[in-house]
């Protein structure tokens, strides 16, 4: 009975200093990332009114917002500040001020410049991890899901983005490191993910 006894507090000992976090696993990798403020933080869509220049009015978030009936343009003079011309007057059309009324604050529907939370991020799933000793390289999968009308439009949740983080481990375990190199942010891994068709 005592030799039992023995067992299972050496056993309970040696579980116990194992955390969830010491095993680099692919769930584990997802959660981090996941719950990183750099991951979670919502994609603003920023559109002005107003005169623009035409590289601009013809990018493909305009050429949306015009297809959908939301703004339309009319070709202006350029001011001297524009280097190209055509240039157009942007103006929101009645439709496009019924759907931003509910995104913009009261105090902003006055502006040039309008900036709308439109989408975040979600994980898809991660495709690989690399590890050597205490670093571990992920790639992963994600995509973007719409917060409101206008990031549905802009912001198709067809497409799907690979990425990489890095990871290191500490004496608590895996964390998520903030550069995936010394010149290379998480922030900018996202915004230069591989688009995946």
């Amino acid at each position: 009975m005592q030799r039992k006894l023995i067992i299972v507090i050496v056993l309970a000992g040696v579980l116990s200093s194992c955390s969830p976090r010491d095993f680099l696993t692919r769930r584990l990798a997802a959660d981090l990332i996941a719950a990183s403020n750099t991951f979670r933080s919502p994609q603003q869509f920023q559109f002005d009114v107003g005169v623009i220049a035409n590289d601009e009015y013809t990018s493909q978030p305009y050429l949306t917002l015009q297809h959908r009936g939301w703004i339309s343009g009319s070709k202006v003079a350029c001011p001297p500040s524009f280097s190209l011309a055509p240039c157009w007057n942007v103006t929101l059309t009645p439709s496009g001020v019924d759907t931003l009324q509910t995104l913009v604050a009261p105090s902003g529907t006055e502006k040039q410049s309008f900036i709308i939370p439109a989408a975040r991020r979600e994980m898809v799933s991660i495709t690989g991890i690399a590890k050597q000793g205490d670093l571990a390289d992920v790639e992963f999968t994600w995509k973007w899901v719409p917060l409101n009308e206008v990031g549905a439009t802009v912001y198709g949740s067809d497409l799907r983005y690979r990425s990489n983080a890095r990871f290191r481990c500490y004496d608590d375990g895996w964390r998520l490191v903030d550069r995936v190199s010394p010149v290379v942010s998480l922030d900018q891994e996202l915004k230069n993910a591989e688009t995946l068709r």
